[in-house]
């Protein structure tokens, strides 16, 4: 009798053939989560950069504003002081009573007061938004470079790095939190 020959090393060559198109799958599969993480880095990175543009933008606005009225300020100290030494020119010249200035100072004094209040209030905007933009900033810059390690750990191989990747977009989407609500 004819013992029954089993083709084992066709099985062997199955079995190692299917574990490695299992491993090639995962391989794809990995390198996929990768290139949709990445891509969400670089929405995250847009919309970070985005918002810091506009806050940079208004930073500007705010000081201009804040400016502007510093000078509304200045030109109605000068007014003021007009109104008070006219009075004591024009009495010392004609020798003569004149009219009353004190409310026109005092009218000047109070409106002052206002242009400074807001002149103060635009610095303060001014700077609120500044800092906003430094730390979207900050977001952005940790997002590119987030991108830059993905892109290296896929041709490199190596999950390591991804991993460095995926923990810096955490950083960078905490300071853009924190720009948000800054």
């Amino acid at each position: 009798m004819e013992e029954m020959e089993i083709p084992t090393e066709h099985l062997h060559e199955a079995i190692h053939e299917k574990a490695e198109e299992g491993m090639k799958e995962e391989k794809e599969k990995w390198a996929l989560y990768v290139a949709l993480s990445t891509a969400m880095m670089a929405v995250l990175a847009a919309i970070a950069g985005l918002l810091s543009g506009h806050h940079v933008n208004e930073a500007m606005i705010d000081q201009i504003k804040s400016s502007d009225q510093w000078a509304f300020y200045q030109a109605k100290s000068i007014k003021a002081d007009i109104a008070a030494s006219s009075d004591k020119i024009i009495q010392a010249v004609t020798n003569k009573p004149v009219a009353d200035n004190s409310q026109t100072t005092a009218r000047y004094e109070k409106e002052k007061e206002e242009i400074k209040a807001s002149a103060e209030e635009h610095a303060k905007d001014s700077e609120t938004h500044l800092g906003q933009h430094v730390t979207l900033s900050k977001a952005v810059t940790i997002f590119q470079i987030a991108i830059a390690i993905s892109a290296i750990s896929i041709l490199t191989k190596r999950k390591s790095l991804w991993f460095v990747a995926m923990l810096l977009t955490a950083i960078g989407s905490v300071f853009l939190i924190m720009g948000l609500f800054h």
